[in-house]
């Protein structure tokens, strides 16, 4: 008997969603930092085992804002519980629960019989497990499937996906069983480069900037007789005055991002990546409705 389900994954923001998806999939599926809301789509991570194919589906970080932008995340969180079959709401046992996390119970309060709780960083310094899970009981009290996890420590994990794997219904797998993703390569690259961009900027920006691959192909290179990926890139911010803080003195940031990126990418595909990124300006790019929508797939 084979079991089949998409899993939406959602929870407030910097709960560790992203980090999740990678510890179960075993691969570099989403993009992680310290930055709230470094998800802006919705991520595919595929895990197969003898059980049957879990999909699970990473959403933006459920964050109280009426900004266009915000909404527009929250949009791409909201079709994905719609039209998953499971939902795996992921809570932080750091941090006391509030008005933002009431919302995201609020959300998901007609979806408790198809809901799994994950209490993480249940390791964390000052981490109070026993409060979330009075939170839960007396936001979800339908809600009767909850387990303490580390993704730091890797515990918990197992038991959370047996409970997952029994909650599946019958079906045959969505993908191959190779797979641990179906994102696109150009996607991949941009998320990347984001990544290694916004861990290493300062103060607002990570929020001003978005990646975009100009252009990509295959390169023979005749002294291995391999290919090799090259591709150019722009990180792409809002406003002039901030592409000086991407370059950096002397270009040493433009070329330490690069740097980062391109030793990432390498350990991802099978080909040689050679990468040519640049700066420009994208003006008020969070209020363009046609980029939005490129941007979150939404």
């Amino acid at each position: 008997m084979s079991k089949a389900a998409f899993v939406a994954i959602t929870g407030r923001p910097s709960v560790g969603k992203s980090t999740l998806v990678n510890l179960i999939c075993k691969a570099k599926v989403a993009i992680v930092s310290a930055v709230p809301q470094t998800t802006r789509n919705a991520v595919r991570g595929i895990l197969t085992r003898t059980e049957g194919q879990l999909v699970f589906v990473d959403t933006p970080g459920r964050h109280m804002s009426e900004k266009k932008f915000n909404k527009k995340l929250m949009d791409v969180s909201d079709r994905v519980l719609n039209d998953s079959e499971l939902v795996l709401y992921v809570l932080d046992a750091s941090r006391a629960p509030g008005p933002e996390e009431e919302a995201v119970a609020n959300r998901i309060k007609d979806l408790q019989s198809r809901t799994v709780a994950a209490i993480n960083k249940i390791d964390a310094h000052g981490a109070e497990p026993k409060k979330i899970h009075d939170f839960l009981s007396q936001s979800l009290p339908d809600l009767n499937r909850c387990f303490e996890i580390s993704c730091y420590r890797k515990e918990g994990i197992d038991a959370l996906l047996n409970c997952l794997f029994e909650m599946a219904a019958e079906g045959e797998p969505f993908y191959p069983e190779e797979y641990y993703t179906d994102q696109e390569m150009t996607f991949r690259v941009c998320e990347i480069i984001r990544e290694k961009a916004i861990t290493r900027l300062r103060e607002e920006l990570p929020h001003s900037i978005y990646v975009e691959v100009a252009d990509m192909e295959f390169r023979d290179n005749p002294e291995t007789g391999k290919k090799r990926l090259w591709v150019r890139a722009f990180i792409i911010t809002e406003r002039e005055s901030q592409k000086g803080m991407i370059v950096g003195k002397g270009g040493e940031m433009i070329k330490a991002i690069g740097m980062a990126a391109r030793k990432e990418l390498n350990s991802i595909f099978d080909w040689k990546v050679e990468l040519d990124l640049r700066v420009k300006t994208g003006k008020d790019w969070r209020h363009n409705d046609r980029l939005l929508k490129k941007i979150t797939g939404q």
